[in-house]
């Protein structure tokens, strides 16, 4: 026994430890300079200002105490950013076990057994000894331990090893990316109830106009300058106006209540939400990473590349199972018949082991095993080669809305003011009889409509700026939450 593992040391100094399988490498960054051929610069609004991106708290640059109360509620209610935390931590365990299995492995047993020896299969009968033997019967208590050590001569556990650290990296990084999506989808959400109040109040502000086209209505009516068609008419539109308030309130309902399973919470529990869009900051500069830098700061990217990098110890993993392996081992024990005995020097034993398992026929299992973990390491670099041409593509599309929000923002502007001026003029005509009903409900259509594409397009220019800062904030990090 001494002779095979003196045997086995020596082919392990002999071979050496040979890590085998593909050594992982990063990546290289873009050589993009810009994210896009073409740069807008926006004569009036918020502007991008390239360089180290966004605070980590980016959310506060709207200025509101009410929307950062939310984002912190989130932050610490959220069950699912629970649960990735959770998942976290366990891909961490996963680590420190995968660490473990490089140590010697050490054991303890103890037992009791009660045993009858039949002589007889050993050769001893009566004829043996001249008289009749009973077969003896006993307990036997015993203690002991055990180690052991693979010798990993070919990294199959270090790149086990390598391959739950990466696993853990990438979990840490989708748990960054959890945390930024969710402060995204809260103030996003907390911009759309925004958006439906500043709504419904233009939507009660028209029906308040309706009511007062129907009191001129009547009042011509009643003068005897006007009919009853026109009154009817004026009614109608008043009835219309009003059927619009309780769907906009169903979608302000709605997002309530979606804001508020973000928030980890009952709707009941959610409290106010009386934010208006008026209320809120409308960031001049919007600080965006450097496109040479957003490999290294987006989460979803560095969790695509940890992916990349476990699916190339992978590789290792499955190789190392193609080559022998040889593991070193001894144990000892006490034994005896009593146990007051059990510790006395005459009942130890141990025994040294050396051992050598060598693949020699699966059926291919081992080697399509190898040629499987290749290929997800080729999924695995064109996974990561999208995420980063889909991340590009999104910082290029709201670098252009920056742009495109403020032109159509100044637009809607322009038309809402002509409108209410035409409203102004046809109510003034109305009320001296150069026109009709009809004309003064237009111009109020007019005006409803250019009042609702005004908050639509403040709010997409605030939801794109949220947009942009979550397209390129980078990661959470424990010491920020």
């Amino acid at each position: 026994m001494k002779r095979l593992v003196l045997s086995a040391a020596a082919l392990a100094l002999l071979t050496g430890c040979k890590t085998v399988g593909p050594n992982f490498e990063r990546p290289a960054a873009p050589s993009a300079s810009v994210y896009s051929a073409t740069t807008n610069a926006a004569t009036k609004g918020p502007v991008a200002a390239l360089g180290e991106g966004p605070q980590a708290r980016w959310w506060e640059a709207f200025g509101s105490a009410d929307l950062n109360a939310l984002v912190t509620r989130a932050l610490a209610g959220n069950q699912s950013l629970a649960a990735s935390m959770a998942t976290l931590e366990r891909a961490r365990e996963a680590v420190k076990a995968a660490n473990g299995r490089l140590q010697p492995q050490v054991n303890v047993n103890g037992q009791i057994e009660h045993q009858k020896v039949n002589l007889g299969a050993f050769g001893f009968d009566a004829s043996t000894f001249g008289v009749a033997i009973d077969n003896p019967e006993f307990t036997l208590y015993s203690v002991g331990g055990g180690i052991s050590y693979d010798l990993d001569l070919f990294g199959g556990n270090h790149r086990a090893l390598e391959q739950s650290t990466a696993d853990a990296e990438a979990q840490l990084h989708e748990t960054e990316a959890a945390h930024l999506t969710l402060a995204g989808r809260v103030v996003m959400q907390a911009l759309m109830i925004a958006a439906l109040n500043d709504r419904i109040a233009a939507q009660q502000s028209l029906v308040s106009e309706d009511e007062r086209n129907v009191s001129l209505t009547e009042r011509k009516q009643q003068g005897g300058a006007g009919t009853l068609v026109e009154v009817l008419t004026a009614r109608q539109q008043l009835a219309n106006d009003r059927a619009g308030l309780p769907q906009l309130e169903q979608q302000r309902t709605e997002a309530r209540d979606l804001l508020a399973i973000l928030l980890g919470t009952t709707p009941g529990d959610l409290g106010a939400t009386n934010f208006s869009l008026a209320a809120l900051t409308l960031p001049a500069q919007v600080p965006v990473t450097l496109a040479s830098e957003l490999v290294h700061k987006r989460p979803d990217i560095l969790a695509a590349e940890a992916r990349l990098h476990a699916a190339t110890a992978a590789i290792g993993v499955a190789q190392a199972r193609l080559y022998p392996s040889i593991s070193l081992g001894a144990s000892f024990s006490q034994m005896a018949t009593h146990p007051e005995d059990v510790f006395k020097g005459s009942a130890n034993s141990f025994a040294l082991l050396g051992g050598v398992t060598a693949p020699i026929f699966h059926g291919g299992t081992l080697t399509a095993a190898k040629r499987g973990a290749e290929a997800e390491a080729k999924a695995s670099a064109a996974r990561y080669r999208q995420t980063v041409l889909e991340a590009f593509g999104q910082v290029s599309d709201l670098l252009s809305a920056l742009d495109n929000d403020s032109r159509s923002l100044a637009l809607q502007n322009d038309a809402a003011s002509i409108a209410e001026r035409s409203l102004g003029l046809s109510r003034r005509s109305f009320a001296v009889g150069n026109s009709g009903i009809l004309q003064v409900i237009e111009a109020s259509r007019s005006v409803e409509r250019s009042r609702i594409a005004l908050v639509d397009a403040r709010a997409r220019q605030y939801v794109n700026v949220a947009r942009l800062y979550v397209a390129t904030a980078g990661g959470w990090t424990e010491a920020q939450h």
